[in-house]
């Protein structure tokens, strides 16, 4: 009944190495540049490979693990990130760049859907607060993938890289033991066992409405995320004159109450409803997105954060809403939802930054603060905490696993 605290720390810990090496490669990109010769295409297309390995691929992985459980799953899929960064520090070609940036996208996609898992049967019944927990590492580590390339690689030249294999292998000693967890503990059964004998709480058609909802939530969601992570130190300096050092600080803030809002949002809709956070989260953060553009620096900085908090809290809770909306799909819904964020952020950041290159920085944030509006859409979500209360997963043998009722 208790959460396994262990595991949900290492299993944030690993997230936070995995999203540090998988956010290092688009910091490179200028020492990519420079060593190759390569122009915007062609940047462009390490991007697009990143995305595809590290999106796509997420589901595919997740349903074929919810068939067939791989304790050790977690432990291979960072050791092609290990490989993809050492052959990314010796890569003697344009080519070679694009088979490394390929090996670290598929750990990813093997590491997101398949910790999620680990993360929801180590929760205790505590599923939100698992959820939050995990992901806040990855928060964290998108956060300092820049900056340790910034001092590091920058400074040291591509050869440097290797060094970040060090991360790899630290996170592969600790999903090892994390897959030994899993296997002893009686999750693996349990996880075969879901998949085995699916009990969905609602209709399948209710389902694949549900699911579009939840999808358009999500492109709300990261779009509107991915406008200020890409593009509000550029926002800043255009309209308020700061330094780049400065605009630097405010994204930073920005990006600490993004992780203070993932933590945040699993716990409390663990006690108020998943569908209630989904709908504040999303439609909520509506009246602060359509004041930010007209806003001086002083209340920029006062709604940014309030935003990212907000905005932030709901990933979490749609991936487990999604999760106990189709039980024994645990992987194939975290590697969907993932990649679906994954992928919607990428696009989302070219879309716009192609827009501000033909209008202006200011009239991108005037557009995309309509977009929470999609959160309306949350009001169709089905109850799913009431419709089937009988019905429950089946635990791990351990007893001290064992999740709590809902």
């Amino acid at each position: 009944m208790d959460t396994a605290f262990e595991i949900l720390a290492a299993l944030s810990f690993c997230h936070l190495l995995n999203d540090m090496m998988q956010s290092l490669i688009p910091a490179i990109y200028p020492i990519l540049k420079e060593n190759f010769q390569l122009d915007f295409t062609q940047i462009g297309l390490i991007t697009f490979v990143l995305q595809l390995t590290g999106a796509l691929f997420q589901p595919v992985i997740g349903v074929y693990t919810d068939k067939h459980p791989k304790a050790y799953a977690l432990a291979t899929g960072m050791g092609f990130t290990l490989l993809g960064m050492l052959l990314l520090s010796r890569a003697g070609s344009f080519g070679m760049v694009l088979v490394a940036t390929s090996l670290v996208g598929l750990g990813s996609s093997i590491f997101h859907p398949e910790s999620s898992r680990m993360a929801r049967a180590a929760s205790g019944g505590r599923y939100g607060f698992a959820q939050s927990f995990f992901q806040v590492g990855g928060n964290f580590g998108s956060a300092l993938g820049p900056v340790l390339a910034a001092f590091i690689v920058l400074r040291h030249g591509q050869s440097s890289i290797a060094w970040f294999s060090v991360a790899a292998l630290v996170a592969m000693a600790f999903l090892f033991r994390v897959g030994g967890w899993f296997k002893s503990s009686g999750a693996m059964h349990a996880s075969r066992h879901a998949h085995a004998n699916p009990q969905d709480r609602v209709s399948q058609q209710n389902i694949v409405i549900a699911v579009i909802i939840l999808l358009a939530l999500l492109f709300s969601k990261f779009v509107y995320l991915a406008s200020l992570v890409s593009y509000y130190t550029f926002y800043l300096i255009s309209r308020f004159g700061l330094s780049v050092q400065s605009a630097q600080i405010h994204l930073f803030v920005f990006l600490a109450a993004v992780a203070a809002g993932t933590i945040i949002g699993g716990p409390v809709a663990d006690r108020v409803g998943r569908r209630q956070v989904i709908l504040v989260s999303i439609l909520g953060v509506l009246p602060f997105t359509l004041a930010l553009p007209y806003a001086n620096l002083f209340w920029t900085r006062i709604l940014t954060v309030i935003i990212g908090v907000v905005l932030a809290s709901a990933f979490s809770v749609i991936v487990v809403y999604a999760q106990e909306l189709m039980p024994g799909r645990v992987g194939m819904i975290a590697g969907l939802f993932f990649g679906v964020a994954f992928g919607v952020s990428g696009i989302g950041a070219a879309v716009l930054g192609a827009l501000a290159d033909r209008t202006d920085i200011s009239y991108v944030y005037r557009l995309c603060s309509y977009l929470p509006a999609i959160g309306v859409l949350a009001f169709w979500l089905p109850h799913v905490e009431h419709l089937a209360p009988h019905l429950k997963e089946v635990s791990p043998i351990v007893p001290e696993l064992e999740p709590a009722a809902e």
